[in-house]
C-alpha cells in the first residue's frame, strides 16, 4: 500500500522516515519529495509498505504523531485522477493584440491596432 506522509519537518531524512514505519512492518520504498531547483524537502513524502494490514496499522498509529515538533499527517495515498492535473499551457496560438500580428499591413508583432494601411510598417494611426 502506498502511504502519503505530510507536514514533515524539513530536516527529516528518508532513512528516518523508513525507520518510523518499519516498526509496523516491511517497508519497500520511501520517497521524500524535494524541490527540483533547490533540492529542499517540500514537507511531504510517500512510504510503500508490502502488507496492507501493516500499512493500516502504521496509518492509525502515526497519523497525528509529533515529529520534531510538527504534527504529521499520514493516510492512504490515492492516485490523482488524470483530469485534475493542472496545465500551464493555454493551447492558444501565439501572437498578442487584437490582430495576432504578422499580416501584410504592418504592425507585425501583434500590436494593438495592427498597423496602418499604407504598409509603412508598424504603428497605429487609428486605422485598422
Amino acid at each position: 500500500m502506498n502511504i502519503f506522509v505530510g507536514s514533515l519537518p524539513w530536516s527529516i531524512e528518508e532513512a528516518d522516515l523508513r525507520e518510523s514505519f518499519e516498526v509496523y512492518g516491511s517497508v519497500s520504498s520511501v520517497k521524500i519529495i524535494t524541490d527540483k531547483f533547490t533540492g529542499r524537502s517540500k514537507g511531504f513524502g510517500f512510504v510503500e509498505m508490502d502488507s496492507d494490514e501493516e500499512a493500516e496499522k502504521a496509518i492509525t498509529e502515526l497519523n497525528g504523531a509529533t515529529v520534531d515538533g510538527r504534527t504529521i499527517v499520514v493516510n492512504k495515498s490515492e492516485p490523482k485522477p488524470e483530469g485534475e492535473r493542472k496545465s500551464f499551457s493555454n493551447n492558444r496560438p501565439s501572437g498578442g493584440g487584437y490582430n495576432g500580428g504578422g499580416n501584410s499591413r504592418g504592425g507585425g508583432s501583434g500590436s494593438y491596432g495592427g498597423g496602418n494601411r499604407d504598409n509603412n510598417g508598424g504603428g497605429n494611426r487609428g486605422r485598422y
